[in-house]
């Protein structure tokens, strides 16, 4: 029979990040810090006005682009978070979750040969997406002296006649890096001197611990070039209503609005009326949560410090990145002791990429408890390796 499989599909490696999850989930008595989801539940009155949806029978078809309410609402929101204005109506699109508008956004600006730079240690999904466009992804390699930022050095350095595209990926996943405004700023130089374009997944903006997050859309010339992906999983704690949205100039917006169409319909009817409610009445929920995370952030450096396991602090998301390289052992080799000997899951950090290697990503997007027992469980299992 003839092969029936894209060779380019099967190439594709599959995600790092569930492996650990998967076998701790069998495991008695296991805690996992793999996966990056919330453990709040979504807000009472999000969820309610998705009740009521549903008991009001708006179960149908929305536009394409997502409800005319939820668009304006987001336009509302990033008007007031960031100060960047979005005409609802042509320039702002609802998705399912992040995920998709990063698939799209690729789709419909990249030719087969084209060069998407991917800073790395990064999101699971940019790569592959770039693959799956025909496109040759560049990595550019984030080192840990600076942050695990994105310099304009680096930047320069990966770029050549045939890049067209910058993935930025800030607040991370899995480094909890950020950029502040200066390090956009000389990034942004080079962007317009080679007149490069920019997907920038802000999923994590609302969690950010170092004043407020800063995106590349509000430096100047900056919106025209750049589709903002941000969505409701991570400050809302909604990552199974799948929602996410995508901000473009018109004639970017118009090709993914196409793919869109033809690939998804529209995102959940339901989750789009809690996400209005979300907008419009979710602040203080999210300002809820971003202190209990920034709460788990500094007890989980504090134990760093205390065990000698060295970090960079990071300000945003919900992760920590220590090295391990002190203990012989690469990333996937320490994991796979920890979560065997003292039944916590952590992701290599060479799941996010080469560059991780020599690290972990741990997650506190878990309850303090939790938190508490893993780390114990973890200075245990270093000081075991260090007295060997």
């Amino acid at each position: 029979m003839r092969n029936p499989l894209c060779e380019k599909v099967v190439n594709i490696k599959p995600s790092g990040i569930r492996k650990f999850f998967d076998i701790a989930s069998e495991m008695k008595d296991a805690i996992s810090l793999g996966v990056g989801e919330p453990d709040f539940d979504t807000p009472w009155h999000i969820r309610d006005e998705g009740i009521y949806s549903l008991e009001q029978g708006r179960t149908f078809y929305t536009s394409n682009a997502g409800l005319k309410d939820l668009k304006i609402e987001i336009a509302r929101y990033l008007k007031r978070r960031i100060g960047v204005e979005y005409d609802y109506n042509h320039e702002i699109m609802v998705t399912v979750g992040g995920s998709e508008g990063i698939d799209i956004a690729l789709r419909a600006m990249i030719d087969p040969g084209d060069e998407v730079l991917i800073p790395q240690p990064s999101y699971v999904s940019y790569e592959p997406c770039a693959i799956l466009t025909g496109a040759k992804p560049v990595i550019i390699e984030l080192k840990a002296e600076n942050e695990f930022r994105l310099t304009a050095q680096e930047l320069r350095d990966a770029i050549t006649d045939k890049t067209k595209v910058l993935v930025l990926p800030f607040p991370n996943n899995p480094t909890g890096a950020i950029m502040e405004r200066h390090d956009l700023e000389a990034i942004a130089e080079v962007i317009e001197e080679h007149d490069l374009y920019v997907i920038s997944d802000e999923i994590y903006s609302e969690l950010s611990y170092k004043g407020d997050h800063v995106s590349i859309t509000q430096l100047p010339g900056m919106k025209e070039r750049t589709v903002l992906i941000n969505g409701f999983s991570k400050a809302y704690a909604m990552t199974g209503w799948r929602l996410g949205y995508a901000c473009a100039p018109q004639i970017i917006l118009q090709q993914m609005l196409k793919i869109h169409q033809f690939a998804i319909m529209c995102a959940p009817t339901t989750s789009q009326y809690a996400a209005v409610e979300a907008l419009k009445n979710g602040d203080e929920d999210v300002a809820k949560m971003r202190e209990a995370y920034n709460q788990r952030r500094r007890f989980l450096m504090d134990a760093f410090k205390r065990m000698g396991l060295e970090c960079f602090e990071p300000y945003g998301a919900f992760y920590v990145f220590p090295c391990i390289k002190e203990f012989g052992m690469t990333s996937e080799e320490f994991a796979m002791a920890f979560l065997e000997e003292e039944k916590v899951a952590v992701v290599p950090g060479t799941a996010f990429g080469d560059s991780g290697e020599g690290f972990l990503r741990i997650s506190y997007a878990y309850s303090i408890d939790n938190l508490k027992v893993a780390i114990g469980r973890l200075e245990k299992f270093i000081t075991k390796l260090r007295n060997k």
